[in-house]
């Protein structure tokens, strides 16, 4: 159940959403989240908003590489998901600090601060049985 075909489909089915998102966030303040919500169109925003969708996209990509071989790219794993973790506790300083984002984002945020750590845990195993 948890072997390496079902961490290939969960890895796969995940990378699609910085793909999409990655790529609606590189209309900067134009996203259709941003835009609603009146956000100005400073220079400095617009380009971080852009410049972080491509990260964004980029870390989706990597994850959709992985998948093939998911069971000997540990490093890459780890480090994409290390990531993804890391702009997880970027959004739990903005809750504590700011406040709560719309209900999506805390779920994001669990499944960045939660699900990452799981996710390394599970390849790690994957990786391991592989070995055997």
């Amino acid at each position: 159940m948890m072997g390496r075909r079902a961490l290939q489909i969960a890895t796969a089915a995940l990378a699609l959403v910085p793909i999409l998102t990655g790529i609606i966030t590189m209309l900067g303040v134009s996203d259709p989240l941003y835009a609603g919500s009146g956000v100005p169109a400073l220079p400095v925003l617009d380009s971080n908003l852009r410049f972080f969708g491509g990260v964004w996209l980029g870390l989706g990509f990597a994850l959709l590489w992985l998948v093939p071989r998911i069971e000997s790219e540990s490093v890459l794993f780890r480090v994409v998901w290390g990531a993804i973790f890391l702009g997880g506790i970027g959004r739990l300083l903005s809750m504590a600090m700011v406040g709560l984002p719309p209900l999506p984002f805390v779920g994001f945020t669990a499944l960045e601060v939660i699900g990452a750590p799981l996710f390394v845990y599970w390849q790690q195993r994957v990786a391991t049985d592989g070995r055997r």
